[in-house]
């Protein structure tokens, strides 16, 4: 509830929200680009895991009763075209279906874009959970992913956000037990927006070795130089202080760094709490705590 006030300075109106929800971020442990299709995407082998750096979005229904729908975004984003947004892509996704009122949305960005850290796709899903919830649609969360798959590839995580063994384009997901919950989770972020398809641009697929399933069962202290994101290696070439940022973490004591999806954000897992260089907290998003 404490958060909740805090974000309330940054409403569109004096109104008081009809719904507020948080979207969460998720990282990237291990990303592995098995082939490209022939619709021209690629799959993937990746495991999303939930961490605790959220958005936050709300709505007001407009007492009107006219079908129009307004997005105003503030924090990290402020100079974004609300039409392109993936929560103005979701609602429109919704109307589809469904008939409901106009809102009026109000989206606070504290996930960086272009960071491979999903904010715009959670923010998607959040939002049509929210209108689910609000309007009682009376969907499921088979039926909410399906919405999702619609926004993104990756938008299906976020309608539960377990953490998930992701393969095809990051969209058909299993259960896959790991437990970090005795780590903590450092994430920096250079201010560098990647785009995904320059980080595809740059990479061949090259499924060799063992599986990211077999891989993930070792020790995380095993995980160094086992378990890669094949997007690195292009994307370090382009952006070297991206790639130094990883290095600065192992040295910070991290058993494991990695950027997170097609970049630029990049993350370490600690085993205790992080002790960082002074240079290295210009960088620091957050440390999650994972549940």
């Amino acid at each position: 509830m404490r958060y909740i006030e805090k974000v309330r300075i940054f409403l569109i109106s004096q109104e008081r929200p009809d719904m507020v929800v948080f979207p969460k971020a998720k990282i990237n442990i291990g990303l592995r680009i098995m082939e490209k299709r022939p619709d021209g995407y690629h799959n993937i082998e990746t495991f999303f895991y939930p961490v605790d750096l959220a958005d936050a979005l709300e709505f007001v229904v407009r007492k009107d009763n006219r079908r129009s729908d307004s997005l105003k975004v503030t924090g990290l984003m402020k100079e974004s075209d609300p039409e392109n947004n993936l929560v103005m892509k979701a609602v429109k996704i919704m109307r589809q279906s469904f008939d409901f009122p106009g809102i009026r949305i109000h989206l606070h960005k504290s996930i960086p874009v272009g960071a491979g850290l999903g904010g715009g796709s959670s923010d998607a899903a959040g939002m049509l959970k929210a209108l689910n919830r609000y309007f009682g649609f009376g969907l499921n969360s088979e039926e909410l992913r399906s919405f999702a798959g619609l926004v993104g590839s990756d938008a299906p995580f976020f309608i539960d956000s377990t953490p998930s063994f992701a393969e095809g384009v990051g969209n058909i997901l299993s259960e896959f037990p790991l437990d970090l919950s005795r780590y903590r989770i450092v994430i920096l972020y250079p201010g560098t927006n990647i785009s995904t398809a320059e980080a595809y641009a740059g990479c061949v697929p090259c499924p060799t070795g063992l599986s990211l399933r077999q891989l993930l069962k070792l020790p995380v202290h095993e995980w160094r130089g086992r378990v890669v994101n094949d997007f690195e290696l292009n994307i370090f070439r382009s952006y070297p202080g991206v790639g130094r940022l990883k290095v600065a973490l192992y040295e910070a004591g991290a058993l494991y760094a990695s950027m997170s999806g097609s970049g630029s954000a990049v993350y370490g897992i600690f085993d205790g709490e992080p002790e960082l260089p002074g240079e290295l907290e210009n960088y620091r998003l957050t440390t999650a705590v994972p549940e």
